[in-house]
């Protein structure tokens, strides 16, 4: 079900959203979950960020980049430069929205694992959604590796699979892989559509081929399958809506700026 302002009656225009964003919607209003928005706008900003998601992750998924350890990791160092631990940190002077597209349109000078694809699909998303103004006003200084380095997407996790929609990010995970391959120890992947998933390193595979896939991943003698966890991860929609709503001005330099400051909120670190 969903209430906007605690009214479930609302109109949108159909002309007006994707196929995806209308089946979407179709399927969360005939949830016996509740889902609360302020407002319609609120709902299409989810709605068009959620599209953004999917289309960022088969984008990357036909970019060229290539599935690498943090040991192996790459990066165009026109914008980036590796560090130690096989992240990449924005060069100074290079606007992050440069950087985030650079992946999707160099992806050959690009490797790295899944978890870091996800927050590259994420960011891109973001970007496609608010703009470059916005994104590169309050999303500077980026460091990409994994979960724990990119609380700026103010993430928020449920448990319920059931629950999950295209757009979200879900893992697989892999309790028995062989300990000599810890890179497949699971698999983190974004919701494409009903059991449609794209994962780095492994594609786009509905749930039982990207099981199959890590399941060839296991130690000797393993009986224990992979699975799908019930952890459902996506952005605070209504955050980053903020962003993109904030009041702006033109300064006596000429340089447009945006009221307000970006919060570092949600959960941040995620480990599996």
């Amino acid at each position: 079900m969903i209430l906007i302002a605690g009214n479930q009656m609302f109109s949108m225009n159909p002309l007006t959203l994707t196929e995806l964003e209308r089946k979407i919607l179709q399927d969360k209003r005939q949830s016996q979950v509740v889902y609360r928005y302020p407002s319609v706008d609120a709902l299409e900003f989810e709605l068009k960020t959620r599209t953004h998601i999917v289309e960022a992750g088969k984008s990357l998924y036909a970019s060229g980049v290539s599935f690498a350890t943090f040991a192996g990791s790459k990066c165009n160092e026109q914008f980036w430069t590796r560090t130690e631990n096989g992240g990449f940190q924005l060069k100074g002077g290079v606007l992050p929205s440069v950087g985030i597209n650079d992946i999707f349109e160099n992806g050959h000078l690009y490797g790295f694992e899944c978890a870091g694809a996800i927050i590259i699909i994420l960011y891109k998303a973001v970007l496609d959604t608010v703009g470059d103004a916005v994104f590169n006003a309050y999303f500077k200084n980026l460091f990409l590796r994994d979960w724990q380095y990119d609380r700026d997407l103010s993430l928020i996790t449920a448990y319920n699979k059931n629950e999950a929609y295209p757009g979200d990010v879900l893992y697989f995970k892999n309790p028995e892989h062989d300990p000599e391959t810890p890179e497949w120890q699971g698999e983190n992947v974004v919701m494409l559509d009903d059991n449609l998933y794209f994962g780095h390193g492994i594609g786009i595979e509905t749930g039982q081929d990207i099981i199959q896939a890590l399941n060839r991943m296991r130690k000797e003698n393993s009986t224990i399958s992979a699975y799908l966890q019930d952890l459902v991860v996506y952005p605070d929609f209504e955050y980053l809506r903020g962003l993109s709503v904030r009041d702006a001005w033109w300064d006596e330099g000429g340089q447009h700026e945006y009221t307000g400051i970006a919060g570092r909120i949600g959960l941040g670190t995620i480990r599996y």
